[in-house]
């Protein structure tokens, strides 16, 4: 894929969408805006980055209202071919769980250093938000925002990289989870956001 051909990239997500989400699955001319940045992100297109204002040494934080499409399009980018996609899924729900079960090495195990020449971990912690706060042994902790907080110190010292998608506004991200991790989700992502009069896909 030699120059940046869009239709080409739609029409390539929308044949993989089919097959991973069934028939049914489209790709919305009203989306298009959104599907651009992350294409020019993920396939690390230098030029068309700087035009559009993405820094290509960020992470991507997606966000829009409920049932937009903001995991789809992130299930989907893995496909896209470049050096941008190898990144794993993960709810944040899941993540919560696993708390209650192994308590606080889940912490250290989505933020650890790389050791020996490895790259870091690249994770997309999908739909930030829809976690809560959970107890182990009788503590609280919020396990996202501690998550993201060490997340960025090693962004800052080994340049890892986060991608996370969510339903909430910037306010209410610094209601749930403090200034500090609000400030630092501006240092180290890009935002891109879906309009918020965008209409839910799954009804």
């Amino acid at each position: 894929m030699k120059p940046f051909d869009f239709p080409w990239c739609v029409s390539f997500l929308e044949r993989h969408g089919k097959k991973t989400f069934g028939p049914s699955f489209q790709i919305r001319q009203g989306d298009h805006p959104v599907i651009r940045r992350l294409l020019v992100y993920f396939l690390q297109l230098k030029g068309e980055a700087l035009e559009l204002g993405i820094d290509l040494t960020k992470g991507i934080l997606l966000s829009g209202p409920v049932g937009c499409g903001k995991t789809s399009l992130m299930t989907l980018m893995s496909y896209i071919p470049g050096p941008g996609r190898n990144y794993i899924l993960r709810p944040c729900r899941d993540v919560s769980f696993e708390f209650i079960q192994d308590g606080y090495e889940v912490i250290g195990r989505y933020s650890k250093f790389a050791y020996n020449g490895a790259r870091p971990k690249i994770y997309c912690f999908d739909d930030l938000g829809a976690e809560r706060n959970l107890k182990y042994f009788g503590n609280d902790c919020n396990v996202m925002g501690e998550i993201l907080l060490s997340r960025h110190d090693l962004y800052v010292s080994q340049g890892m990289i986060t991608h996370i998608t969510t339903n909430l506004s910037a306010g209410t991200l610094q209601t749930m989870y403090g200034d500090r991790v609000r400030s630092r989700l501006r240092e180290q992502m890009n935002l891109l956001a879906f309009d918020e009069s965008a209409t839910d896909k799954r009804q």
